[in-house]
């Protein structure tokens, strides 16, 4: 009896702490965001509004709003002291040297400074379909399309004995991403998990290893063009090889922070649909003496340089959306200090 009371003790007592334990908080980046817009004096609703229009999830945004309440404020030290400079330089201003704060062994190019492009109007709505399509009937044994698992991933069909395919693929990257060194990638041969791989590495070589096949070179091609060379390769051990390749992990494509005026200044790894204030956000925020109003991305075009504008204060209230524009690889982002 004794023994019995005791194990029943033990397991209330643990299933205390289980839900004593903590939720995983939000991200710190987003912890920032919130941070920096209640200094601006905005309230939790426009945070909200604001926060989910510079690119994260509106759920994420609601916690770290909540965990706010939680944080001590804090007030940076000789934020009264910063000083704005608020003269804005004309769009499309020709520039024949490089700005001075950004050193590039690069030879010199053009420099042209323009503002982002509004956003289009909305067209106008296409008129009603009245007509009702017949519904249609696939065959029996009509092909599927590619998965969106990784590659030791299946599922069943119960009016069937082996596994099915789902409708779509998901790659992790538009069509036109090029893999590169220190990217991970995981390669599904359909119904073969034995020559599948998952979180292969491409190495300085621009190859991978894989099953079957050994060293594979898939440097510099779209994940289309890969799942071809993979696909021809294997064909000669396995019969009408399907080959899928998702990008885990897009590693060998980044963006650029000088300036001074972040707190973690050098490369940071490239995300796509990754906006400017997401960036900034992931280098740390910005320091207490940035030019908030001055902050500037550089970015290569056909061998011209352009100066993108980007004021801090202004997107944090909601206000020249516009000008949170999304990252392209090799951008430089340039945050001046006092």
């Amino acid at each position: 009896m004794f023994r019995s009371i005791c194990l029943v003790a033990t397991v209330i007592l643990a299933a205390g702490c289980l839900a004593a334990a903590p939720q995983e908080t939000p991200p710190k980046e987003l912890i920032q965001y919130v941070k920096d817009a209640k200094k601006a004096g905005l309230k939790d609703d426009q945070i909200q509004n604001n926060a989910v229009k510079a690119g994260w999830p509106a759920e994420a945004v609601k916690e770290a709003i909540e965990a706010s309440h939680n944080l001590p404020k804090t007030n940076p030290p000789g934020a009264n002291a910063a000083k704005s400079n608020t003269q804005a330089a004309p769009a499309f201003e020709m520039q024949h040297n490089a700005n001075p704060e950004v050193k590039s062994d690069a030879p010199k190019a053009v420099v042209v400074e323009r503002s982002p492009a509004p956003a289009a109007a909305n067209p106008p709505a296409k008129p009603a379909d009245t007509t009702q399509a017949a519904p249609t009937v696939a065959p029996d044994n009509a092909g599927a399309a590619k998965p969106n698992i990784p590659p030791d991933a299946t599922t069943s069909n119960p009016a069937t004995t082996g596994p099915t395919k789902p409708a779509a693929v998901d790659r992790g990257v538009p069509d036109e991403y090029r893999i590169g060194e220190g990217d991970v990638i995981g390669v599904s041969v359909w119904g073969e998990p034995a020559a599948s791989v998952n979180g292969a590495v491409v190495r300085p070589d621009g190859m991978i290893t894989m099953p079957l096949i050994k060293d594979v070179h898939i440097a510099g091609m779209t994940p289309r063009e890969a799942e071809k060379a993979i696909t021809d390769l294997l064909s000669t051990q396995i019969r009408a090889a399907d080959v899928t390749i998702i990008i885990n992990q897009a590693l060998s494509k980044k963006i650029f922070f000088v300036g001074g005026g972040v707190k973690k200044e050098g490369p940071l790894p490239y995300t796509y649909r990754m906006t400017v204030m997401q960036a900034l956000s992931e280098a740390g925020g910005l320091s207490d003496y940035a030019k908030r109003k001055k902050i500037y991305v550089l970015r290569n075009e056909n061998g011209r340089q352009y100066k993108l504008p980007f004021d801090y204060d202004a997107v944090l209230k909601g206000e020249h959306m516009e000008q949170n524009i999304q990252l392209m690889p090799g951008d430089t982002i340039v945050v001046p200090n006092h």
